[in-house]
């Protein structure tokens, strides 16, 4: 799946793992926006990155799973939350159990766990 943008300043990925979304818990830091919530795995950009690069490295450096590109289901690219007149993208993937259980939880956030999309939707815990 090939996203055609140039100039973005992260990504995020909704991973499904059956039909529950793989979350993490940011860590409790003050330094941070949005401290202590619920968020998707994904970061910011390094240098030339596609968005593809940047999620599978984000998603390697905080779980430990190497995605390939035929995971992804989806893609679209919206305004960015943190910077004015910029980009992100966003994207859908599909994991399977055994991802999912060869998990390797970095050193960022506190933790991991698949939350159903109602508890994720219904959260006042969940980065905006």
């Amino acid at each position: 799946m090939e996203i055609e943008i140039s100039d973005f300043t992260g990504c995020k990925i909704a991973l499904f793992c059956g039909d529950k979304l793989l979350t993490i818990l940011r860590d409790d830091k003050a330094s941070i926006p949005w401290p202590n919530m619920w968020e998707l795995p994904g970061g910011g950009r390094e240098g030339d990155e596609s968005p593809f690069e940047c999620v599978a490295r984000e998603v390697f450096e905080e779980l430990g799973i190497h995605l390939t590109e035929d995971c992804l289901l989806w893609s679209k690219v919206y305004p960015s939350m943190l910077f004015a007149d910029k980009y992100s993208v966003f994207l859908v993937g599909q994991l399977t159990k055994a991802q999912f259980n060869s998990i390797v939880f970095g050193d960022e956030g506190q933790g991991y766990k698949l939350m159903s999309i109602d508890e994720f939707l219904g959260s006042d815990k969940v980065v905006p």
